[in-house]
């Protein structure tokens, strides 16, 4: 029996592995640049916007922080006395 083994070779084009290459870094290059560019655009807008505002937003953050907190503390003595009444218990 006579086996006769051949060698299979796979032949690549450099050519057009490099060229894919290429342009594989240049297409990054290019969509990282117009992410940058984006971002520059939206935090440019949300400077301006920030900056015609009449109330700064660390301001209305610290009055809602303040509503939050009487709001919950509402709730909570009317929980309270709710429970309270419900007991039997005077109430405050």
């Amino acid at each position: 029996m006579n086996h006769h083994l051949t060698q299979h070779k796979i032949d690549i084009d450099t050519r057009l592995v490099t060229t894919g290459a290429v342009l594989t870094v240049a297409g990054t290059v290019v969509a990282g640049t117009g992410m940058i560019i984006a971002a520059i655009a939206v935090l440019s807008a949300g400077r301006r916007l920030v900056r015609t505002m009449d109330v700064p937003p660390s301001q209305q953050a610290a009055q809602q922080w303040r509503r939050a907190k009487e709001a919950s503390l509402a709730g909570l003595q009317a929980w309270q006395s709710t429970s309270d009444a419900q007991n039997g218990s005077p109430t405050r």
